[in-house]
């Protein structure tokens, strides 16, 4: 399988249909879209470790979540970013494929598997004008909000959870939004949850929603999305029969 077709394979699991607006997503970089994919590296970020790790190990091909580029790219240099890691991938025959919110919002994707990986099973969809159903929820037998951050710390990994609201409450449905979930809290209400896993929630918005007796975990950015690594490293193996790893990519340490 080539480049080319592997990004329409992706594309009919995760059509760009799904992907917000202001998203970029697709081939990142691709030196020659129609060479043959024989090695495959799954990774959140395309950053330049990640792609010099690939480089490094003989991989022709990389796989993540974020894009690549994101922002605009406005110099082609290695004292740029961007340029940078188009310079890094380029020089090394390397092609990069990124996801994104498509992947985000679609089956199988970052907020179905970050809702089974807390030990869920999703009950429905819920979302904003942009996405409509990004987001996922399940409903459970009631646990309170402690108990249910105390869950999501241990089965995600995650080093640290911040929480915001009343943790002695009662939870009957429980909103999941990888990464940055905060511009979903209203749909999650609105959805009927009383509680919302996420990465980041942002201060202010954890904080009104608790008034209202909503209830936030905030496990991490890196620590809610990376669990669709497995998910697309199955995929991509089972697309192309290629050789598949996953990289940790994790920038932050928590002290």
């Amino acid at each position: 399988m080539t480049v080319r077709e592997l990004h329409e394979a992706l594309s009919e699991l995760y059509p760009r249909t799904l992907s917000c607006p202001w998203d970029n997503d697709g081939i990142m970089v691709s030196h020659d879209p129609d060479a043959p994919v024989r090695r495959i590296l799954v990774a959140l970020d395309g950053t330049s470790d990640v792609i010099r790790y690939a480089a490094k190990n003989g991989f022709d091909l990389v796989l993540t979540h974020h894009p690549m580029l994101f922002r605009g790219v406005k110099s082609v240099t290695p004292d740029a970013v961007g340029g940078r890691r188009i310079l890094l991938a380029a020089g090394a025959g390397i092609s990069v494929i990124s996801l994104h919110t498509r992947l985000d919002a679609g089956r199988g994707g970052v907020n179905e598997t970050l809702c089974r990986v807390c030990g869920f099973e999703p009950s429905g969809t819920f979302g904003d004008d942009e996405s409509p159903e990004l987001g996922r929820y399940a409903d459970v037998k009631p646990m309170t909000g402690d108990y249910l951050a105390a869950l999501v710390k241990d089965r995600l990994g995650a080093p640290a959870v911040r929480v915001t609201g009343n943790g002695g409450a009662f939870i009957r449905r429980i909103g999941f939004c990888g990464g940055d979930g905060k511009d979903l809290i209203p749909a999650a209400q609105a959805a009927g949850c009383g509680a919302f896993v996420t990465g980041d929630a942002g201060y202010n918005m954890a904080e009104d929603a608790a008034e209202d007796g909503f209830f936030t975990v905030e496990a991490g950015h890196f620590h809610t999305e990376q669990p669709v690594c497995r998910t697309l490293l199955e995929t991509a193996v089972t697309l192309t029969g290629a050789y598949a790893e996953i990289f940790d990519s994790c920038a932050y340490r928590i002290l």
